[in-house]
């Protein structure tokens, strides 16, 4: 054997050992398809923001979601179709009344430091997400899985030690629910069902989430983290399918200006970028094997401030809302301003959610010269025209796109009901805040899915909803979403809730999401067909060029 050839054969050992991957033709080859490996396996993307938290218990946004997938990982995860797949949970069991579920917990998972994944964690991560103490601007979705005592403890009326979570055992986890919830299972590939390091928390405190001192048990580990600059996660030698994983290294770099981002991609930078906001068809025709559209379980949408601290008090008149959402040209707003494959949206619930049949809302029913004179009409019997006109104040966080949006529907406004529009943008952290305390008239909001049934948008219309930023209140749809909840058939109910809120308008559906990307040509891996746009590092690879 040569001193090539030994070489060779050590390398492909190594790979093996390493990434599951094989040798041939001097390349290592992907140990499914067979297709050859580029030699560089690092994953670098653009994200529009700094995510307010790294913490499974207290992140709130989808980018940090797509962090904590690689630093975590929950019962679940999700594969390419979004079809359920074992994460740390092999299996589980469901009591005759489906009220008590019993997960099964694969005995070799570990966390990055080497400690076994027990059933505790979870059991720990769950009690802490609920606690007051936490104080989690995402603990209503643990009252969302239904868990028992989950609105007491999230309330302070009990301790979280009531709540309906037990740890068995090392490797079984029971968890009791209020009601049968069909859909719970996919709840839990969400990150604020990912188990946390009770000990780590212990000793950091609020610094726990930082390089050094996080120990997670996903597929990668945090090694490094600017604030504002860039998150760099590398891959975790104890996770227990690290064998299988390739990409080496996944770096998230924040790019607030969409056009930049894209002249980095475009020079070889990235391997993902956000599309600018119309530049999708002149991009899918010059680069057609990199610009991607598909559709995604996200809707866009303007809330209202419905609370008696709003300083405008024509938006707190049903009329008024109305004749503001009727003036919303979306089909202008898809196809100019955007031009990336998104829809139209005159209901809150995307129209590709699995068992969703979108209603005929009367707004959905007109045409657009309709809508304009039905909206000069009602904003006439609220009072309003040209000689009292209207004035609005519309925020939304910093971005291109978001400020195409807004410049474009403020534009609507002016000429079809002579409304006029204050826009100011906020960064977003600053702009959570102030969306979340209420302190606005207009705020741009999204709504991606948290597992794909309806109730994780409309669920979002329940009075007490933690990200109700409307502060809407209305006794019927609360009956008709907690009816749905057990209902064998939602769909009716579902329909009943969008037309309610059609009607009253405490939101303005804009348009429903399509993913539009720029994807580098040797990136393979992506799961386009996943609804969610939920997606692994560890699932991702690179092919040699």
């Amino acid at each position: 054997m040569t001193l090539k050839t030994k070489l060779m054969a050590t390398t492909a050992a190594f790979l093996i050992a390493t990434t599951g991957a094989v040798y041939a033709d001097g390349h290592a080859t992907h140990p499914e398809t067979g297709e050859p490996l580029a030699s560089d396996q690092t994953f670098t993307y653009r994200d529009l923001d700094e995510s307010p938290s790294i913490d499974p218990g207290v992140a709130e946004d989808s980018a940090g979601g797509d962090i904590l997938r690689d630093l975590f990982e929950g019962l679940y995860n999700q594969d390419a179709t979004g079809a359920l797949v074992p994460g740390v949970a092999l299996s589980h069991d469901v009591s005759d009344d489906n009220l008590v579920y019993t997960f099964t917990l694969r005995d070799n998972a570990k966390w990055s430091n080497g400690d076994p994944v027990v059933a505790g964690d979870f059991e720990y991560a769950w009690k802490r997400a609920a606690s007051p103490e936490l104080a989690s601007p995402y603990s209503w979705f643990i009252e969302l899985m239904s868990l028992e005592n989950a609105s007491e403890v999230i309330a302070g009326d009990v301790e979280p030690s009531e709540l309906g979570v037990t740890a068995i055992d090392d490797t079984t986890l029971e968890v009791r629910l209020t009601q049968p919830l069909p859909y719970f299972p996919q709840m839990l590939t969400h990150f604020t069902t990912f188990p946390v390091h009770q000990a780590t928390i212990e000793e950091h405190g609020d610094d726990w989430t930082k390089p050094g001192n996080m120990v997670s048990n996903g597929a990668y580990k945090l090694t490094e983290h600017v604030p504002q600059e860039k998150l760099v996660r590398s891959r975790n030698e104890m996770y227990w399918d690290n064998d299988n994983t390739i990409i080496e290294t996944v770096t998230s770099l924040v790019i607030p200006d969409e056009n930049v981002a894209l002249t980095r991609y475009l020079a070889g930078e990235l391997d993902r970028t956000d599309v600018p906001a119309g530049q999708f068809p002149a991009l899918s025709e010059e680069y057609p094997d990199q610009a991607v559209s598909v559709p995604m379980a996200c809707s866009y949408y303007y809330t209202i401030n419905l609370t008696d601290e709003n300083s405008n008090p024509a938006l707190l008149d049903d009329k008024v809302r109305q004749a503001l959402s009727l003036a919303v040209n979306r089909d202008v707003i898809v196809k100019n301003v955007l031009a990336g494959g998104q829809k139209p949206a005159y209901t809150f619930t995307h129209w590709a959610t699995a068992g969703f049949e979108t209603p005929d809302t009367p707004i959905a029913t007109m045409d657009q010269a309709a809508r304009d004179e039905k909206a000069k009409e009602l904003m006439a019997e609220a009072g309003y025209g040209p000689d009292n006109p209207i004035t609005l104040n519309l925020i939304y966080n910093t971005s291109d796109s978001h400020k195409s949006v807004a410049i474009a529907i403020s534009q609507m406004w002016k000429q079809t009901l002579g409304v006029e529009t204050e826009l100011a943008n906020q960064e977003w952290q600053t702009f959570l805040e102030t969306r979340g305390n209420q302190d606005y008239e207009v705020a741009r909001a999204g709504w991606c899915a948290d597992y794909n049934e309806a109730s994780t948008f409309l669920d979002l219309m329940q009075s007490e909803s933690g990200y109700n930023d409307a502060k809407y209140t209305n006794e019927e749809v609360d009956a008709l979403l907690a009816e749905a909840k057990t209902s064998d058939n939602p769909q009716p109910l579902y329909e009943q809730v969008e037309q309610i809120v059609s009607q009253e308008v405490p939101i303005i559906p804009i348009y429903h999401y399509a993913s539009v990307k720029m994807f580098a040509e040797n990136l393979e891996g992506w799961p386009f067909e996943n609804f969610q746009q939920n997606w692994y590092s560890k699932d991702l690879y690179k092919i040699a060029e």
